[in-house]
């Protein structure tokens, strides 16, 4: 609600300011559209202003209405442009505060807050007691501000959505080489069962007749046969062993 406050406030600087300049210069064609701008016709007020200027070019007074005319239209950005290229002589004039201040209205309809935050504080500069000024130059500010945020805000969910992609990325590409060495691990294994010939040699051993086979005597035959019954004496000797250390811990933490 603030800003249409505002804006209103602005209108009525604009119809103040309009008289005075139309009695300082005296035009014919300043006067006239004046009186268009007073009634709200805004297109009848521009062809009047756009005369006087094509008699006087420097017209301060017919380029001022001119800005304020534009404003009037829904036409702020260009309103202010007309504004910029007269500001030099807004100091001769004695109205550089009211200039400053139209400007800052402007702009902000514009949403340039930067530009309206500047402008409010040159009206400001020259007319510290403008309370007009003052209230749009905290209103601008603050739309400032917010938009800073903002455009901060995205930055950073840009910067961090940036950085999953890149993460992403890596990881993708971790996992592509963990397959590739993993397939070239399974490439070792074919080529070990293929080639190696500890492998290959049992398979053929293993497929060797009785008859081929080396015959075994006796005797070494009683021996390997001993050894396996001694081999699984020991196994049962040290399952007992661990069974018996499993019943003394569970009787343990019983008595716990």
């Amino acid at each position: 609600m603030k800003v249409f406050r505002y804006v209103a406030a602005a209108a009525l600087v604009f119809c103040c300011v309009s008289g005075a300049f139309a009695r300082e210069t005296d035009k014919h064609d300043v006067r006239r559209g004046n009186r268009h701008f007073k009634d709200g016709e805004y297109k009848e007020a521009m062809v009047d202003y756009q005369k006087a200027l094509l008699r006087d070019s420097t017209s301060f007074a017919a380029s001022y209405n001119m800005a304020n005319t534009l404003y009037r239209m829904d036409k702020p950005a260009e309103g202010k442009a007309v504004l910029d290229s007269i500001a030099g002589a807004a100091p001769e004039s004695g109205h550089a505060a009211d200039l400053h201040y139209n400007a800052g209205n402007m702009a902000l309809a514009t949403k340039d807050y930067a530009a309206a935050v500047d402008a409010y504080k040159a009206a400001l500069l020259l007319n510290p007691g403008d309370i007009d000024a003052k209230e749009n130059y905290i209103y601008a500010k603050k739309k400032l501000e917010d938009q800073q945020n903002q455009q901060q805000n995205r930055q950073d969910n840009k910067d961090n959505k940036d950085n999953q992609d890149n993460k992403d990325d890596r990881d993708e590409g971790n996992g592509q080489n963990d397959q590739d060495r993993q397939d070239g691990g399974n490439d070792r294994n074919d080529d070990g069962n293929q080639d190696g010939n500890g492998s290959q040699d049992r398979q053929d051993n293993a497929g060797q007749s009785p008859q081929d086979q080396p015959a075994m005597s006796r005797q070494s035959a009683q021996q390997m046969l001993n050894a396996i019954m001694a081999k699984e004496k020991e196994t049962q000797d040290k399952v007992k062993k661990e069974k018996a250390a499993v019943l003394k811990s569970k009787q343990k933490e019983k008595n716990w």
